[in-house]
């Protein structure tokens, strides 16, 4: 099982505070030590080298004198230092009593230069400096020792002093942490608190910033961000739904009152035919809304697959061009198509284009009236190819314009008469232009008419 976050950081905390106060004490230690020895060889050869400058001093006296001259000396050294001196013949001229019992045991001094060695003598420990020393045609073999003893004793408190004192400094230290991690973390339990009590029902509720500009302040910040985009979402869910279900919930009704009508009574085959051909209208416009539903509901899932290739895009706007005209003639509306060279390759889904194209000539010949002109211009510039959509039609207004891609939008009341729109078709296109990496753009005044401008970038050569 998991430890809460704040127990966790204790944790670590103690166990980065044990190795560091254990390296702490490793590295003491180690210093403590080294300085005790490099205070035991400075002072025993400091010693050797006072035996030594009274034996050049005296060398010539005879050993008498150099026995009674180092007697003296080592009347003066403090601390129980030890000397002994032998000859080249291992004739022993002058020797403190401890070194008597384990002199067999040491190695002999042979060398010009100081050597060291650490050895008890007389049940205590000793640093001795050793060396070889020729005065007067005569070698002499020095050994002076100083007791370690008091260093020893002095290390031994220290390592006691940190095996009591280490343990509970960091015990107190990680209390300490717990402590302070309990209040480094309480805006978080702030922050868990509110956003507990913001649920679907009301997602109007918003974190607390902190006023310190720090990690807080930006998760707090972050959180509100992303409260406000499900806030934006689940509004446009439910406005979606209720325009869904009012937009289908027309033609059903159409349908249901012209069959409830047509079982009455007995009525001629006229009048059958016509109440047929009003519930097939209707269930034409419901297909048509069902399927933009289905489109739309794709493209938020990600499930709407589209198929590249290599397409002309005049040769796409063409087709569309050709379809509606069908429905122009019956408005007397002109469709033109002009290009400034062409053919325009683009990588596009051609199904997706075709249906791009005959969306935004279809809104055009909804709100364009009898006799009116589409002119469809297309050209390529700076790697991009652009299909210009421009009509005659009664326009957009300034305050409708932000708002046309939007779904189930409803413009005013002029563009809002005409029938069998489903307010999803440009919110279709928009879809369909960004997944082939475009953009759309739309110009209008309110009685001017519209401009459409749709924007490709173009397929490499192949």
């Amino acid at each position: 099982m998991k430890l809460p976050l704040r127990a966790r950081i204790t944790a670590w905390y103690f166990a980065v505070l044990t190795v560091s106060f254990a390296a702490f004490a490793w590295i003491s230690d180690y210093g403590f030590r080294s300085s005790i020895k490099t205070n035991a060889n400075d002072a025993s050869r400091a010693n050797l080298e006072s035996v030594a400058n009274v034996i050049r001093r005296t060398a010539a006296k005879g050993p008498a004198e150099i026995k009674d001259e180092l007697n003296e000396l080592m009347g003066l050294w403090a601390g129980g230092a030890l000397l002994e001196v032998a000859g080249a013949d291992g004739m022993l001229i002058v020797q403190s009593p401890q070194f008597t019992r384990p002199y067999r045991n040491l190695p002999p001094v042979n060398s010009p230069q100081v050597t060291y060695l650490t050895a008890n003598l007389a049940d205590m420990q000793y640093r001795i400096a050793m060396q070889s020393v020729a005065v007067e045609g005569q070698t002499f073999r020095i050994r002076a020792a100083v007791n370690t003893e008091p260093f020893d004793d002095a290390l031994d408190r220290f390592r006691v002093v940190l095996a009591e004192t280490l343990p509970a400094l960091v015990i107190l230290a990680s209390l300490t942490g717990y402590w302070l991690s309990g209040r480094a973390l309480s805006p978080v339990k702030e922050i868990i608190r509110t956003a507990r009590g913001i649920g679907v029902q009301d997602l109007t509720g918003r974190l607390t910033v902190p006023e310190p500009q720090d990690e807080l302040r930006s998760l707090s910040e972050t959180l509100n961000e992303m409260l406000a985009r499900i806030e934006a979402s689940v509004k446009r869910i439910t406005q979606f739904t209720a325009d869904a279900s009012h937009d289908l919930r027309t033609p059903l009704a159409v349908i249901r009152s012209n069959a409830e009508l047509a079982l009455r009574r007995s009525r001629t085959e006229e009048e059958y035919r016509e109440t047929l051909s009003r519930i097939l209208a209707a269930s034409e416009e419901t297909t048509h809304l069902i399927e933009n539903l289905l489109t739309l509901a794709r493209a938020d899932a990600g499930a709407e697959s589209l198929v590249f290739e290599r397409v002309d895009l005049l040769t796409q706007a063409r087709k569309a061009a050709e379809e509606a005209r069908i429905l122009a003639t019956a408005k007397g509306i002109q469709i033109s198509l002009g290009s400034s060279t062409g053919p325009f390759w683009v990588s596009a889904d051609e199904r997706a284009l075709q249906r791009l194209f005959l969306i935004v000539l279809e809104n055009a010949l909804k709100y364009t009236p009898d006799g009116g002109v589409i002119n469809i211009q297309l050209a390529s510039a700076h790697g991009s190819a652009t299909a210009e959509i421009r009509d005659s039609g009664i326009g957009i207004s300034e305050e409708d314009l932000p708002h046309i891609f939007e779904r189930f939008y409803r413009a005013d009341q002029a563009r809002s008469r005409e029938p069998g729109g489903s307010g999803l078709g440009l919110a279709i296109a928009l879809w369909i232009v960004e997944k082939h990496g475009g953009k759309i753009e739309v110009h209008s005044t309110q009685g001017n008419g519209s401009v459409f401008r749709l924007h490709f970038p173009l397929a490499a050569s192949s």
